[in-house]
């Protein structure tokens, strides 16, 4: 590193609210200190809670000990021409994120991460260099906004390469190996408290990829025929309720299925299970049933409790079951498993589903929303309380009309009895109207008779009396 005084190493502090834990044993405001590049390089998946692929790292530094604060990811652009674009924009997010926070960064520290591209022949050192113009075009951009890069380090298949010190005693052309996986001080005071690494990043979004293989033509035509039976009622006012209320109903069995079932140890077999939990027409009958934005509010109230994790898997597995072309209907499971993940304090995940949702539709208000929020630290209990609130009212209100019917109900039953008492016919029935005349008229003109001639009324007589027929009134 170019700065090696005791003010340049980057700390990371143990309070809950950085994601990160301090040393085994160590009390409150213990830190746990980076010394080198290679102890940097192999926190960094400790500080995502995944190795990250692809990606450009940010983490800003704060205070004289270089405390980690705000961190940002992006994926690298393809194309050098957005480079330069790019850092201006990364520089200025990292500021304006952590100044609403309160807290300015004094310092930064930037991670590329890319595996070289072996079917070209490609070497990790040729990932170096072809990325260091991005680098330096970065650390300009940090710079002309008083945030100076104390290191800029570069992972490529297993390896790491400073651009910012020179000294090949420490930093060798060749690169350097990271540590074994395990052996370093931010390892084991991540052990101690149970943070887990989830695995690369391409590994964390292949779990919302769509279904390939055999059963994605039986999914497709599965979806199409719950769009062309749902949409247009979705679409039309009178229908919509209903369609809800079913979605909502199958939803619920999938839950209550997934958390009675619990899946194996290991991601690819745990997805591999829970995608056997669930029909084709299951899958279709919710996925199109989400696309309508008061069933998907619904279904975001059930982001907590000890069903959380169940509902997370089925949104998971919903996200899988959007084939071709359905792969933009995604964008609603996708971002209730980012809610259910982020209202669970699961940062890593939670980022990783907003920015699939996102990819899935660019457009998804909802997904932007969240994601946003998300990046910029805000407390998700504002929300959590909103749908619980949405929830009791929408309770409440189901239980006044269903009390309103039943007395309805109840009052058309008592007043049909002495209607039916009435009628001098069957006991207990009532007389049925003809066509085009009003309960209890007898011909298609009512009460009057047919149009132009008077209805005459016969009436029984007292016993030893003769009938007659009234004259016409």
């Amino acid at each position: 590193m170019t700065q090696n005084n005791e003010s340049s190493r980057p700390s990371v502090p143990s309070s809950p609210s950085a994601g990160v834990p301090g040393t085994p044993g160590s009390g409150p405001g213990q830190q746990v200190t980076l010394r080198s590049p290679a102890e940097l390089a192999d926190a960094l998946p400790y500080l995502l809670g995944f190795h990250p692929t692809d990606s450009v790292v940010l983490v800003a530094l704060h205070g004289d000990r270089g405390r980690f604060g705000g961190r940002l990811r992006l994926g690298i652009p393809r194309s050098g021409e957005e480079w330069p674009e790019v850092c201006d924009q990364l520089a200025e997010t990292l500021l304006s994120g952590s100044s609403k926070r309160g807290d300015r960064p004094e310092g930064v520290i930037i991670f590329f991460c890319q595996d070289p591209d072996t079917a070209a022949g490609q070497t990790p050192q040729q990932v170096m260099e072809r990325l260091r113009p991005f680098a330096q075009s970065l650390r300009r951009a940090c710079g002309r906004l008083d945030m100076p890069v104390h290191e800029a380090l570069c992972i490529s298949d297993g390896r790491f390469w400073s651009y910012c010190c020179p000294d090949p005693r420490c930093c060798p052309p060749e690169g350097t190996p990271l540590s074994l996986p395990g052996t370093s001080v931010m390892a084991a005071a991540a052990t101690y408290a149970g943070i887990e690494v989830r695995g690369t990043l391409r590994e964390m979004e292949d779990r919302y990829a769509p279904l390939t293989g055999e059963r994605t033509e039986g999914q497709r035509k599965a979806l199409d025929a719950a769009a062309f039976a749902m949409v247009p009622r979705i679409l039309g006012s009178a229908g919509c309720e209903p369609v809800r209320q079913e979605t909502l109903a199958v939803a619920r069995t999938l839950v209550d299925r997934f958390d009675g079932t619990p899946p194996p140890p290991g991601r690819p077999a745990a997805d591999a299970y829970d995608d056997s939990l669930l029909t084709d027409e299951e899958a279709a009958t919710v996925i199109v049933g989400l696309q309508d934005r008061l069933t998907r509010d619904r279904a975001a109230e059930w982001m907590e409790g000890p069903r959380a994790a169940a509902v997370l898997r089925v949104w998971r597995a919903l996200a899988r079951r959007c084939v071709h072309p359905y792969a933009e209907y995604a964008a609603a499971p996708v971002t209730l498993a980012g809610w259910v993940a982020w209202a669970c304090d699961d940062q890593p995940e939670a980022r990783v589903a907003l920015s699939r949702a996102l990819a899935a539709d660019p457009e998804y208000v909802f997904a932007q929303l969240l994601y946003r929020a998300c990046n910029e630290g805000l407390d998700p209990e504002p929300l959590r309380q909103c749908l619980r609130q949405e929830g009791a009212d929408r309770a409440l209100q189901d239980a006044v009309r269903a009390e309103v019917e039943r007395m309805e109900a109840a009052a058309r039953a008592s007043s049909a009895v002495p209607e039916a008492q009435g009628t001098g016919g069957t006991r207990g029935t009532r007389r049925r109207s003809r066509p085009g005349g009003p309960a209890g008229s007898t011909g298609p003109g009512g009460p009057a008779g047919p149009a132009g001639k008077p209805r005459t009324r016969r009436r029984s007589l007292r016993k030893g009396d003769r009938s007659r027929e009234e004259r016409p009134q």
